[in-house]
């Protein structure tokens, strides 16, 4: 309750944190969901259009591979944006990397509002893939910028804000694409140029507040500024002793760079770190809830949801997971990350399991569409629980100033890669494996669970100084004491 009086009593840290998400990881969610409702129309456009062209229709197999790759160039392109990330935020700051990552988000509305005018399915492609990059960018600065802003005593709720912001996006975009309202034949590309709206409203309030005070200290070497901008977060003038951890920090960063990513791997002090960050990164795309929300319509329907009213219940399964995603931001600072992460997982895999159970028996018993579908919305919720916004959080909390932009590049490329080909096999899965398609799914559920019981270390309530020195315990459990700290020095490189 403490903590949250002062999340009160810092408003600019409320407003900091809307600011960074509504261009952040609202877009991330927006887009991926405002793609579902116009399928058939922009289907309809590519044929058309080739049908101008050419003088001739394009087969059925030719019209789904092109709606293939509008879909996952989204995925693609937010690889490229993970591996932005991390230059981007060390040279040009986490606050500045935000406003000028809306460039892509202008060039794609652009092109998805003139694209049928233009009589051009390529420029939905090319949009698709700026508003990737841009999503890659954001979910990796988006975190990194406001766990660095926030006080330890809130860093994981603020970091899990970011989750928040996904759910709400996806939320948005099923309930703008509704047929009522930008999802219809002839709104379509207004539909898909509306993430303009959220960019516009980041450029616009984002300048007005604070950068990150560790960039300020630790990377740029600007006490004063860095004083200010922990004064305006924090709301009060007296942050003497937060102002000490930092320098702190800083000088545990004596003459060091920027790490490369690969460097992550070299190194013996993050080896723990660097395990965690990719086995649980890509547990949280494995996992089976991207795919549980492809089943949902066809679950639906066999539960007797006449076929107009789908889309509405679709929504509810958004809901469903920005309500959890509310309740693990209240709960973290409580229960800690680990007890999410494991009850969530443990969650998911039983869920998973019935509904698996549900789907072979579901001609057998009149009853059984009915069970599938609240496993869905209790896969969901426990999906929220926990992986989909913790996960967030770890590349902020395992790792210093110094290999922090480098650990969210690999953090970032993981969960894309991993996003792109389940969306590409995941056909295949269902076509091999039929009601049995979650096994494997839930199998990575199982593993994601045992691993952070047993290797994942709590973070809850510790600054990221006495962090950093439990980890050095756990990766050289003969010494006693962690690394010795040098005095502080200005960190000038910006070279990754």
């Amino acid at each position: 309750m403490r903590g949250f009086q002062r999340l009160i009593q810092g408003r600019i840290l409320f407003l900091t944190i809307c600011a960074a998400g509504i261009g952040g990881t609202f877009q991330f969610g927006y887009n991926l969901s405002i793609i579902n409702a116009p399928t058939l129309h922009i289907q309809e456009f590519t044929n058309e259009t080739w049908w101008a062209r050419t003088g001739w229709p394009l087969p059925d197999h030719l019209v789904l591979l092109l709606w293939s790759l509008i879909v996952s160039l989204y995925p693609l392109g937010g690889l490229f944006g993970a591996l932005l990330a991390g230059p981007f935020a060390i040279m040009l700051g986490r606050k500045k990397s935000l406003l000028v990552n809306n460039i892509f988000v202008v060039a794609a509305a652009l092109l998805f509002g003139f694209s049928r005018r233009a009589g051009s399915f390529e420029m939905i492609m090319l949009g698709r893939v700026l508003m990737g990059i841009s999503a890659g960018v954001s979910m990796n600065i988006q975190p990194m910028y406001l766990g660095e802003s926030a006080p330890k005593e809130l860093r994981g709720a603020v970091a899990m804000t970011s989750a928040i912001f996904t759910a709400l996006g996806i939320v948005m975009g099923q309930v703008v694409g509704l047929t009522e309202l930008l999802g219809g034949p002839q709104t379509w590309p207004l539909l898909l140029a509306s993430c303009l709206v959220p960019g516009v409203l980041q450029l616009v309030s984002l300048p007005l507040l604070p950068e990150s005070p560790r960039y300020l200290l630790i990377d740029c070497g600007d006490t004063a500024t860095c004083l200010a901008a922990l004064q305006r977060l924090r709301g009060t003038a007296d942050v003497t002793e937060e102002l000490a951890e930092l320098e702190e920090e800083r000088a545990a960063c004596r003459g060091r760079r920027a790490r490369r990513p690969w460097e992550l791997f070299r190194d013996g002090a993050l080896r723990r770190q660097v395990t965690g960050l990719v086995v649980l990164s890509s547990a949280m795309e494995l996992c089976g809830n991207d795919s549980v929300y492809t089943y949902a319509s066809s679950v639906f329907r066999e539960a007797g949801v006449p076929e107009d009213k789908v889309q509405y219940i679709i929504v509810g399964t958004g809901c469903c997971e920005l309500l959890t995603a509310f309740i693990s931001c209240v709960a973290i600072e409580r229960v800690g990350r680990r007890v999410l992460l494991i009850g969530g997982y443990c969650l998911m895999t039983c869920w998973g399991s019935v509904f698996t159970v549900a789907l072979c028996l579901q001609s057998s018993f009149p009853w059984m569409p009915y069970l599938a579908m609240s496993c869905i919305f209790a896969f969901i919720l426990s999906f929220g629980i926990g992986p989909a916004g913790v996960t967030g959080i770890l590349a902020t909390e395992l790792f210093d100033q110094m290999a922090r932009p480098a650990a969210y590049m690999v953090s970032g490329v993981l969960m894309w890669t991993m996003l792109f080909l389940i969306g590409l096999g995941f056909p295949f899965l269902m076509e091999g494996l039929s009601h049995f398609v979650f096994v494997p799914f839930l199998s990575v559920c199982v593993c994601a669970a045992i691993y952070t019981g047993f290797f994942l270390p709590e973070t809850k309530g510790k600054t990221f100084l006495e962090i950093s020195e439990d980890l050095y315990r756990l990766n050289f459990p003969g010494q006693s004491q962690g690394p010795t700290w040098r005095g502080p020095a200005v960190i000038r490189s910006t070279e990754l």
